[in-house]
This record gives C-alpha cells, sequence and structure tokens, in this order.
C-alpha cells in the first residue's frame, strides 16, 4: 500500500480541530509563501455574511419566472468572510412567505473558468459536460428547476466561493460550501421576491456534500432561517474521500496511475483553506505543485484530469511519495468535511448504482449514511441502479421535490 495511505489511515484517529463560528475576520497573509502566489489567496473582505451585495437581472428560459444575478458577502468555515457570486430565480408573480431552495451544484473547477453563472443563459435546468447536446465545459444549471419554480419555491444557486470572485475555491471543504448555500438564502431576503424563513437544500456529487454540510451548521449560521429538509445526490463528503483509497482517491494507494482531479483539487482546496498551516509542498512534487498554481484559474475539472494524466505519464509524479505534515492534514480535511455532525433536519440520500458508482463510489455514498446514523442522524436512502453520476440528477429530482414538499 502507497505510504501516503498508510499515514491517512493511521491519522483516522484524530480529533476533528475546533471550529470557529462564521464571524467576520480579515483573511490573514499566508505566513509561508512557497506555494501560494497572491492571486490563490482570497483578498481581504469586511462585512456581514448574508448581505446582499449586488443584484442584476437576467434572462432565463424557465417559464413564469424572474432571474437575478447576485453577488453576497459569506464566510468559511474558519470563519473568514469572501464574496460569492450566485443566482436567484422567483416565480414571476408577487407572493409572500415563500419556500426557498438552495441548490449546492457539482464539481466544475478551481476558479473562474469554472463559475456556473457564468455560462451562457445559467437560469436554467441542469445541463451537464457529458451530455450531447453540451457546449459548455462544465455542468450548470439546476435540475427540475421548472418544477420548483411552477411549485412557488425561490431557488437560490450559489456559485460558491473563488468561482467568479477572487481567490482559488476550497473544494470540497463542504462546510464552507454549506455556508455559501445558507447565507445565499439570507442575501435572498434582500431581494423583493417574498422569500420566506422555512427553506430546503439539494445538491449533487461536490454539492451532495455541500448538501449534507448544510444541516450540520452553527444556529448562528441558520440565524432566522429553519432548514425542513435536505437531499443529498450521490454526495462526495471530504473526510470519506481523503481516507478511501479507492474511487478518485485511486492514486493515493496506487502510484503507477495518475492522480484524479478530483482528489487534487480536493487537497488544493484543503490548503488554500488552510494555508497558514498547510503547503502543497506537503504532498505534492514540484511537477504537482506547478500543475496546481498554473492551472487552477483556467481549467475546469475534465481539462484538468486531462492535463494530469498527460503530464503524469510525461514527466512523472505529482504526488509525494513521503508526504509530510498529515496530521494536520487530516485534521483540517474533518474540520470541514460533512458527516461529522448530527443533522438539524432529515436527510434524503439519492445513490446512483450504475458501475457502483461512476464518480463517487457507492461505499462512499453508503459510507455518508453510516457515518450520520451514528451520529444519530435520520437518513432515508433511495437507490436508482440504472443511473450513472450524470444521469442522477434528472432522475431522482421528482422524487426530491416531493419529498422536500413533503417536509414544509
Amino acid at each position: 500500500m502507497h505510504h501516503l495511505v498508510k499515514l491517512l489511515i493511521a491519522a483516522c484517529t484524530l480529533p476533528a480541530v475546533s471550529l470557529l463560528p462564521p464571524s467576520v475576520q480579515a483573511a490573514q497573509p499566508s505566513a509561508q509563501a512557497d506555494s501560494i502566489t497572491p492571486s490563490r489567496v482570497p483578498p481581504h473582505v469586511t462585512g456581514v455574511p448574508g448581505t446582499l451585495l449586488t443584484h442584476e437581472p437576467i434572462k432565463t428560459p424557465i417559464a413564469n419566472a424572474r432571474a437575478w444575478k447576485v453577488r453576497y458577502v459569506s464566510a468559511d468555515f474558519n470563519g473568514v468572510a469572501h464574496e460569492v457570486s450566485g443566482l436567484v430565480i422567483a416565480p414571476r408573480e408577487p407572493g409572500e412567505n415563500r419556500k426557498v431552495l438552495t441548490w449546492c451544484h457539482g464539481t466544475t473547477g478551481l476558479g473562474d473558468a469554472a463559475c456556473p453563472s457564468a455560462q451562457p443563459s445559467p437560469a436554467c435546468e441542469l445541463i451537464t459536460y457529458f451530455d450531447s447536446t453540451a457546449t459548455q465545459q462544465i455542468d450548470y444549471g439546476v435540475p427540475g428547476l421548472q418544477g420548483f419554480v411552477d411549485d412557488g419555491y425561490v431557488v437560490c444557486a450559489t456559485d460558491y466561493q473563488g468561482l467568479g470572485t477572487p481567490g482559488q475555491h476550497q473544494y470540497m471543504v463542504n462546510r464552507t460550501q454549506a455556508l455559501d448555500a445558507v447565507f445565499l438564502v439570507h442575501a435572498a431576503r434582500g431581494l423583493n421576491v417574498g422569500a420566506g424563513t422555512r427553506f430546503g437544500c439539494a445538491g449533487w456529487s461536490q454539492g451532495g456534500g455541500a448538501a449534507a454540510a448544510v444541516a450540520e451548521l452553527d444556529p448562528a449560521d441558520y440565524g432566522e432561517l429553519m432548514l425542513v429538509g435536505t437531499v443529498a445526490m450521490s454526495p462526495a463528503a471530504g473526510e470519506i474521500a481523503f481516507t478511501s483509497g479507492d474511487g478518485p482517491a485511486a492514486a493515493m494507494s496506487d502510484a503507477s496511475i495518475a492522480p484524479d482531479s478530483h482528489i487534487v483539487m480536493l487537497l488544493a482546496g484543503t490548503q488554500i483553506a488552510n494555508h497558514d498551516e498547510l503547503h502543497l509542498s506537503d504532498l505534492f512534487t514540484p511537477l504537482g505543485e506547478e500543475i496546481i498554481t498554473t492551472t487552477w484559474n483556467t481549467q475546469p475539472v475534465h481539462h484538468l484530469n486531462d492535463t494530469l494524466a498527460r503530464l503524469f505519464r510525461l514527466k512523472g509524479p505529482v504526488l509525494q511519495r513521503t508526504p509530510t505534515n498529515v496530521d494536520a492534514w487530516k485534521a483540517a480535511i474533518t474540520a470541514g468535511s460533512a458527516a461529522t455532525r448530527k443533522p438539524v433536519a432529515p436527510v434524503l440520500l439519492c445513490i446512483d448504482g450504475f458501475g457502483d458508482g461512476t464518480v463517487v463510489p457507492v461505499t462512499w455514498q453508503k459510507a455518508y449514511a453510516e457515518k450520520v446514523e451514528k451520529l444519530g442522524g435520520s437518513v432515508q436512502i433511495r437507490d436508482y441502479p440504472h443511473d450513472d453520476h450524470f444521469s442522477l440528477p434528472a432522475s431522482c429530482v421528482g422524487d426530491a421535490r416531493r419529498w422536500l414538499n413533503d417536509a414544509f
């Protein structure tokens, strides 16, 4: 077994580091800049999380709907403030105390080239990269959007920190993405769309992990809001992915294969979220560092995956054979991960069973459910054995919408 995985498994018994409340703090400059360019570290931000900064009306193909591209203040799991962009879509007719859905999108990348709201006509039904009709390089849109609008929902769709705003995205830091999703609900209440205080959440893949973490936040993060339930579609929880040694993490136990872009981005995202304690050189070779620091803002996930595969074959290892500072990495990933606290609301887990999970292994999805149940949480599981990772959202969103409607 690869030495890195041995160290990671040994580190699994470490307690999670303590979490700070999401109060606004000024981001501190890194004590070391061995692998951090100024553009990767987000600029200092002040403001109260949940504050709506700007809103711009945009067109939407959704019938009887209005849409806005917005910018708002959020905070990461360490309590450091940042700006985020996203979308708000609402029924065209006036209303009050409307149900709210906050959508957590799947993996797109680490920087601005992977921003969902920057795509053509982004306030739309989900379009996946692997669909034969796709024209863009990332997945974007909200599955079942027309149905949610027809049911009277205000729909929020965060881009997440770093995707469309300065600094590198904290990819797979589930709690940071969850805060971005919840603080967008707060911000949407500043628009004249009738958004109420009761909300549901749904997310897919990376966003499935974020949706899971939406139910595991602190009371202060919700404030006046009440979560009625969250839908995790093929969820990827950071701690489970990091320690598994299979699926996208296979290169961490098999040095003969190129590392998958998802695990590389998880490590890069965790490092930038904890850049005073963690350094890329702890786990990456100079080649790996170079790939991250030169591609993060320009290559979406699938492009990056091809780059990693080619340069691994041409130039050699991307991950260190003898990693260092592993205990700190494990503690940081655990602190930002879903499936570490009892959810405050019911969870619907939708599993894509085709091929044992074509991106997020079924074993990871079931491990999430087992962890939550051990914490005392309520998880309902629905299997979709004939769906792969990319067909799952369209197949399960009808069930998810009915489940959420019942929760309201």
